[in-house]
């Protein structure tokens, strides 16, 4: 018999409800077996405000999980300042426009100085594609280091720098990967020494400054020494900032902040636009001018009116609701209570971005699965699968965190 699994398997199709049956099969016809659906119940969600959605049958969740709208579902100031400028004007790039401009400056502002110029795409997978052009343009060369579970995207460039999505048999034969336990600094020159013995110049060590993929890693030895040691090699330090970004660690915007590192490139995106498609690359000025000289980039929906209106809004609430300071607060009671619990293995985090160990992938997936029909929405992460990854919208309140706490514990016996 199957053990328990992420994801819903379409075989069982049989056992559910007459209306949800037929809504997955008609999916099923229209977008192909590529997709899938969470959990082995599937959750056909209708509605959502703050940290709570709802389902069909009018069923509330607290969501633990969604990263996406980092301010809250359905925040009324993004949602607002969206309908205005869709009611306005919705146009690219190529033409003048000040709230662009504004916003260009304000979030690179946020950045250490030296991070000077923002280029607009539309997803993290494309700001990180960009930021692997640049810097492969910048430097002459090729070779490029992950973490051994890292997931930067969906492109074809980026997948084959992204092991989560197909072990490490599916990176490209100009990719290194490295483990995040251990000395990270050691790793990487050694990596470095691998890549050089094949005849390839590094040109990049990409890393998620949180360790989402590996299992939710917020302090990794030899970080600041690995960003020294590829550039001694003529490589660039490219912080992904997808998942750490815009406050969600409590300490300041960034991750790498934490470290004291100033990245050459920076990359952000899903919680940029609380939901809207925008993101980022950011980048030296004299990165993006080589770039330039020999090559060009546009891209229609990156930085359009509507998108930079939502990338506005959320920018402002982060702000004026102070919720960095929620999830540094927040994050460190919920860690600590996970931590005391006593019902894991280890427990590892930052902020609203926590990873809980359990023993094994099945339990873990287990107990994903008992929250869903209890009605809290959490993933699981890791190589091995077998750590919980919590990580909410930013407004999650302690009486969320305690609401979280219960349920784990009563799902976990």
């Amino acid at each position: 018999m199957a053990g328990p699994t992420a994801y819903f398997d379409p075989a069982r199709a049989a056992e559910l409800d007459p209306a949800t049956r037929d809504l997955v099969e008609r999916r099923a016809r229209v977008m192909g077996p590529a997709y899938r659906l969470f959990y082995e119940h599937p959750v056909q969600l209708v509605r959502g405000q703050g940290t709570r959605v709802w389902d069909a049958a009018g069923r509330e969740y607290l969501d633990a999980y969604n990263n996406v709208p980092s301010v809250g579902h359905a925040h009324p100031r993004v949602a607002a300042a969206m309908a205005e400028q869709a009611a306005t004007l919705t146009t690219h790039t190529r033409y003048l426009a000040e709230p662009t401009i504004a916003y260009a400056e304000d979030l690179l502002s946020t950045l250490p100085g030296s991070v000077d110029t923002i280029m607009f795409t539309c997803t993290g997978s494309e700001a990180n594609d960009l930021a692997l052009k640049i810097a492969k343009i910048a430097t002459g060369g090729t070779g490029v280091i992950v973490t051994e579970n890292a997931y930067h995207g969906v492109t074809t460039e980026i997948a084959a720098i992204s092991p989560s999505l197909g072990g490490l048999d599916s990176v490209a034969e100009w990719v290194e990967v490295v483990p995040v336990a251990g000395d990270l600094g050691d790793a990487v020159t050694a990596a470095i020494g691998r890549l050089e013995a094949r005849g390839i110049r590094p040109a990049a060590l990409i890393v998620d400054t949180v360790f989402a993929s590996d299992g939710a890693w917020p302090d990794v030895d030899g970080l600041v020494d690995a960003v020294a040691a590829v550039r001694r090699a003529g490589g660039l330090f490219i912080a992904d900032e997808v998942q750490p970004g815009f406050g969600r660690l409590g300490h300041g915007m960034w991750g790498f902040d934490r470290y004291g590192i100033e990245p050459d490139l920076v990359t952000v995106g899903k919680p940029m636009g609380n939901g809207q498609p925008i993101a980022a690359t950011m980048a030296r000025r004299e990165l993006v001018e080589e770039f330039n000289a020999r090559s060009r980039y546009f891209n229609t929906f990156g930085g359009s009116s509507v998108s930079i209106a939502a990338a506005r809004a959320t920018l402002d609430v982060l702000r004026d609701e102070r919720l960095i300071d929620n999830a540094r607060e927040v994050g460190a009671y919920l860690l600590a209570e996970l931590a005391g619990s006593g019902l894991f293995e280890e427990v590892r985090g930052v902020g609203l971005f926590l990873g809980a160990r359990l023993e094994s992938e099945s339990r873990a997936l287990e107990t994903v699965n008992a929250l869903r029909e209890r009605g809290v929405l959490i993933a699981t992460s890791g190589p091995a699968n077998d750590t919980l990854k919590i990580r909410p919208p930013l407004p999650f309140s302690r009486h969320d965190a305690d609401l979280l706490l219960s349920e784990l514990d009563r799902a976990l016996g």
